[in-house]
């Protein structure tokens, strides 16, 4: 009877000390200073006696960003004289109004979403007080073929135009999908603007790297990436950092052991061939080998599974020692057998 007791105490105490590693800590005392500045409305306003002196106030204000926009978003040459890049401008301005009056009955007021990038960014600094968080949002109308959420120097740097909602039908041109097939445009929601600002964060705080390493150490780092992910977004439902829908995410955690069996059975694990690699961490529509229904980046899924089994067995592990460690170390001492 002793000997049961004794048991049951541990359980008690491990499930605790679980929770305990899944309990969100209070970062209300963590100050942000962020703020937003809304490009688009300035290069869509149409009081401006002419385009090219508006261009040369927008330069004046924000030069930095100015430059990038014209440069690298809208790929306006840098040796072409004013009135040429004035002309160019235009004619996107004209062309692009009726996706930038759709992005103003959407994001007339951007406040929401600035409050939960910051706090977002709160985690970031309670997990990782040493780096520079972005103190800036930057919201801007582009190509629909084009970029979308970058962080950079300037910040957060946020195409509204790729949030849209996964139904607007320029998504649908053959233009846009070529770039962006369905599986990605189908995140193209307001939802995503903070999810896609972590990423780039949790990108900029533990880069990607080209990788010879077997695909089962690819996984893990990329497991890592996700659960570092839902660290900085503890409230924010696993199938929108996933990238899945929310009927994909289901599936996935019922059929946890079929996944991970399908990488024993066909010895992918220690694969190093980048065509197989690339099908099981990479976006994609499907994993094949597991039907059409699977989504795509299924290796990534089960790398994160492989974290979170990890760090309840290791509560005390922080962030940043869980980016320097050995995936061979985490894959046995996690003992994931699903």
């Amino acid at each position: 009877m002793k000997s049961v007791l004794i048991v049951l105490v541990v359980a008690v105490l491990f499930l605790f000390s679980c929770n305990n590693a899944d309990k969100n800590p209070d970062v209300s005392n963590i100050r942000i200073n962020l703020s937003t500045e809304r490009f688009e409305k300035k290069l869509f306003d149409t009081s401006a006696p002419s385009l090219l002196a508006y261009l040369q106030r927008l330069e004046t204000s924000n030069p930095s960003f100015t430059a990038t926009y014209l440069k690298t978003i809208l790929n306006a040459d840098p040796q072409w004289p004013a009135d040429t890049t004035a002309t160019f401008v235009n004619g996107f301005v004209k062309a692009f109004r009726p996706v930038y009056d759709s992005a103003e009955k959407i994001f007339n007021d951007f406040s929401p979403y600035e409050e939960e990038i910051g706090k977002g960014l709160q985690y970031v600094k309670y997990y990782f007080p040493a780096y520079k968080v972005p103190e800036k949002i930057i919201t801007y109308i582009g190509p629909l073929d084009g970029y979308g959420d970058i962080i950079s120097e300037q910040g957060f740097l946020i195409g509204l135009h790729h949030h849209l909602g996964r139904n607007y039908s320029l998504y649908k041109t053959e233009m846009v999908r070529e770039v962006y097939p369905d599986y990605i445009s189908d995140r193209f929601e307001p939802a995503y603007i903070v999810v896609n600002c972590m990423k780039n964060l949790v990108n900029d705080i533990y880069p990607e790297k080209e990788s010879d390493k077997p695909l089962i150490n690819q996984m893990i780092e990329k497991g890592k990436r996700l659960y570092i992910l839902s660290r900085f977004l503890p409230n924010t439902d696993d199938y929108k950092l996933m990238g899945y829908t929310e009927t994909q995410m289901k599936d996935c955690y019922k059929h946890e052991a079929a996944i991970w069996d399908m990488f024993i059975k066909n010895s992918y694990l220690q694969t190093t061939d980048k065509n197989i690699s690339k099908n099981f961490i990479d976006e994609g529509p499907k994993t094949q080998e597991l039907g059409e229904g699977a989504p795509g980046n299924i290796g990534s899924f089960a790398g994160w599974q492989i974290i979170k089994k990890y760090m309840q067995t290791n509560p005390a592990t922080t962030l940043q020692q869980l980016i320097s460690l050995d995936e061979e170390r985490i894959l046995q001492e996690a003992k994931y057998k699903p």
